[in-house]
């Protein structure tokens, strides 16, 4: 199956993914590149073939998602039945590890705390964060208050020293 627009990369499969397979299933044993490129394009294929059956199988079943279900029938139609039960055996262990990664995800099931006791607790929380934000609100308004009475008294003692000295200043000139 060749792609029209000359860009194949993006239809392939990562060609890292090829290597650590063959390195797994063949440790011993020694691959040269263009071998190497050609189990690439095999796999390509035969992923675009089944997926492609797989989707026409979904389009008459009158589906908008191909389903595993759709794909071991496209594997059966294909004449690759023999792959089916390893297939079948794969898909239950995706469906396994996909289990356990949303159960080790959810971290409310791993607290082992009930969500009312989680909600409680975060209201207890809320509530005391409220309360030291009111106690600070007040702390500031008291220096606020204390600050506009120092300034008021300074401005009262400035204007009293003022005060004294014009009329000491008026002393001075009725003396000369």
């Amino acid at each position: 199956m060749a792609s029209s627009s000359g860009n194949d990369d993006d239809l392939t499969i990562p060609r890292a993914a090829i290597n650590k397979m063959i390195k797994e299933t063949l440790p011993n044993v020694r691959v040269a590149n263009d071998a190497r490129e050609l189990v690439v394009n095999c796999c390509t294929e035969f992923i675009h073939l089944i997926s492609s059956e797989a989707n026409e199988i979904c389009n008459k079943s009158e589906k908008k998602t191909i389903s595993p279900e759709h794909v071991i029938q496209a594997l059966e139609s294909l004449g690759f039945g023999s792959y089916i039960s390893e297939v079948k055996e794969v898909l239950q262990e995706c469906k396994t590890v996909a289990l356990k990664r949303r159960k080790a995800s959810s971290r409310l099931e791993n607290l082992g705390i009930p969500e009312e006791e989680l909600l409680r607790q975060q209201q207890e929380l809320f509530a005391k964060a409220r309360q030291q934000q009111a106690e600070l609100a007040q702390q500031e308004w008291l220096q606020m208050q204390q600050a506009a009475q120092q300034a008021q008294l300074a401005a009262a003692t400035a204007s009293a020293s003022n005060q004294a000295g014009s009329s000491q200043d008026e002393e001075d000139d009725d003396d000369i």
